[in-house]
């Protein structure tokens, strides 16, 4: 697999940071910039956008993310990727100010043309 493979729409379900493990929906969308390194982009519940930037190499993908959170502070962390296939991203993500004791999580599906999980 290369990293050109993975340009493209996912859906995303997940589970937060925290003991509770609250699950969200969303969608995450990669594309590449001129050194071909991942460019991320994700909305989370409808309503909260991430950004990111990243690399692929031996089917994992890495990306540093950050979001302005509710009271405009930016927010920072990093998700890691197994590759499962072109089309499945198994994940799981830390950020700065999460409950060190434990991971989100996150799994991706590509969306195909006029697709989309409910």
């Amino acid at each position: 697999m290369t990293v050109q493979d993975l340009i493209g729409e996912f859906q995303i379900l997940g589970s937060n940071q925290n003991e509770d493990e609250k699950t969200y929906k969303g969608t995450l969308s990669l594309t590449l910039d001129e050194n071909n390194r991942i460019i991320a982009k994700w909305l989370i519940n409808k309503s909260q956008q991430q950004f990111g930037t990243g690399f692929f190499k031996d089917n994992i993908l890495v990306i540093n993310f950050n979001y302005q959170g509710d009271e405009n502070s930016i927010y920072k962390g990093v998700v890691v990727y197994r590759c499962i296939s072109k089309d499945i991203l198994d994940g799981f993500w830390s950020e700065e100010f999460g409950n060190p004791l434990f991971l989100g999580e996150e799994r991706c599906f590509r969306i195909k043309k006029n697709e989309l999980i409910n």
